[in-house]
């Protein structure tokens, strides 16, 4: 999957004293967002709160007294490597779950340090306060949503590209397809659980397309290539959260699909399973980076700074292949 350059679009003006915060996503990913609020040098955070496409939610109910409101957002891991940049000024605590941290510029336990971006929220008619999140596109609600759906549509497998939330023939028989597939009738579309029901269907196993399945009880990290006669491209980082499914983004009919795989700590640091590292791959060496890449040329990985890591052929004669991650 190409990710667009996403960014936090945020609407200044001044800040009242009573109403409520909202957070409201014209993106084409559901996103889990944290605020952070400094008051009087005492800096609290709360989080996870889901937002689906074109949805809105309340983060701050009542009096809002904070010298200052912050954020930090990320996509599903469902959507692979996050496309929202973290380049924030403030470092503050998150945890893996929801969370509500007192002292959020000191972690412990299970706490650890993120970019948070300051933001300033627009006051509405209705008197409340709201921050947009938004990406290069400038999608509208409507379109937000119909783009969010056009790319569950494609992680599920379906050819519902590109991804710009237009509507159109392409993606209404991909989406015909999907809830056909699903036994689920077309109303469901247009319900408030639509995302999370596409979301379920896809971290289940498919059969069709390549799927990776998370047996383990670690976070892990894949990435996928595929060989189209010409070129291998490979890509990632793909997030697996445990005892979920993924289905990667590999289009068209490539000669070769390869599949790695390692299981990762709360802070990316690869995990060792009787002192070897515990993870999943081959001997067709490839290159990666340590952040989100897409590399076309695998020639002399480390005189470019990128790592060559050793990917395994999946055999996708079938039409579908699902592999399951689970522990020695």
């Amino acid at each position: 999957m190409s990710f667009p350059a996403a960014i936090i679009s945020l609407f200044v003006s001044s800040l009242p004293a009573f109403a409520d915060l909202k957070l409201c996503n014209r993106m084409s990913y559901v996103v889990e967002a944290a605020i952070g609020i400094d008051e009087k040098s005492a800096t609290a955070t709360r989080g996870w709160f889901r937002i689906d496409p074109a949805a809105c939610r309340v983060v701050l109910q009542g009096a809002l007294t904070a010298d200052r409101i912050l954020l930090n957002a990320r996509a599903l891991g469902v959507y692979g490597a996050s496309p929202i940049p973290q380049n924030g000024s403030d470092t503050l605590c998150i945890a893996p779950d929801n969370f509500v941290i007192a002292a959020a510029r000191q972690c412990r336990g299970n706490q650890t340090p993120a970019p948070f971006t300051q933001i300033t929220p627009t006051r509405t008619d209705d008197g409340n306060l709201v921050a947009y999140l938004a990406e290069d596109s400038e999608y509208d609600d409507e379109q937000a949503r119909l783009a969010g759906i056009q790319r569950l549509l494609v992680i599920a497998g379906y050819d519902a590209a590109p991804i710009d939330g237009v509507d159109g023939p392409k993606t209404q028989a991909a989406l015909s397809a999907f809830l056909k597939s699903r036994g689920l009738s077309a109303e469901i579309v247009q319900s408030q659980s639509f995302f999370t029901t596409m979301i379920d269907a896809v971290q289940k196993p498919s059969a069709t397309g390549l799927t990776w399945c998370n047996d383990t009880p670690h976070k892990i990290m894949a990435a996928v290539a595929s060989d189209d006669g010409k070129a291998v491209t490979s890509r990632g980082w793909y997030r697996i959260d445990p005892g979920k499914c993924l289905h990667p983004d590999v289009t068209g009919q490539p000669k070769q699909v390869y599949s790695f795989a390692e299981a990762v700590d709360g802070e990316n640091r690869a995990i060792k399973y009787r002192d070897r590292p515990l993870n999943w791959g081959g001997s067709k060496e490839l290159c990666t980076r340590d952040s989100k890449f897409e590399i076309s040329e695998q020639g002399d990985c480390g005189t470019r700074g990128l790592a060559a890591i050793g990917f395994a052929p999946v055999d996708m004669s079938s039409g579908g292949k699902t592999l399951r991650f689970a522990m020695p």
